[in-house]
């Protein structure tokens, strides 16, 4: 069986987040430091919208701005899809490529509790191939 979303999210700690009123380079700055591709934008405890390096490459660079002076409520994503922890990392996978997404907010009961990325959800994937290919090794040689 596909591994869940709650299994992704172990190991992964903090749920990263700006305001609407940062600047595009205090969200850079964040997503640098922690070695992250995008951060959830919040208003007290209310998802607003979704700031990735996608953005600031098509919403900023491309169109002249400057990250100092430019807010991420003006470039973020606002249209946040996000999925349960029940989710398995197949349908993930296909939510991602069918809307054209790299992270997914995971939400519990209406409560933000992480972020998945392609990366986590590819690498549920393929460990859980090979894993599937060592039990059938080991079965076929016993």
């Amino acid at each position: 069986m596909s591994p869940t979303v709650r299994d992704m999210l172990r190991g992964k700690s903090n749920v990263y987040s700006v305001g609407p009123g940062d600047t595009v380079y205090d969200a850079l700055r964040l997503m640098a430091d922690k070695n992250i591709g995008a951060v959830l934008v919040r208003s007290e405890d209310r998802v607003d919208g979704i700031f990735s390096e996608r953005d600031y490459a098509r919403k900023v660079i491309l169109l002249g701005k400057t990250s100092r002076e430019t807010l991420v409520s003006e470039i973020m994503t606002t249209h946040v899809i996000s999925v349960g922890p029940e989710w398995t990392a197949d349908q993930c996978m296909a939510l991602m490529t069918e809307k054209r997404v790299r992270h997914l907010p995971v939400k519990d009961q209406g409560r933000v509790i992480g972020v998945i990325s392609i990366g986590d959800v590819v690498r549920a994937v393929v460990e859980d191939q090979q894993f599937t290919i060592s039990s059938l090794e080991r079965y076929i040689t016993s």
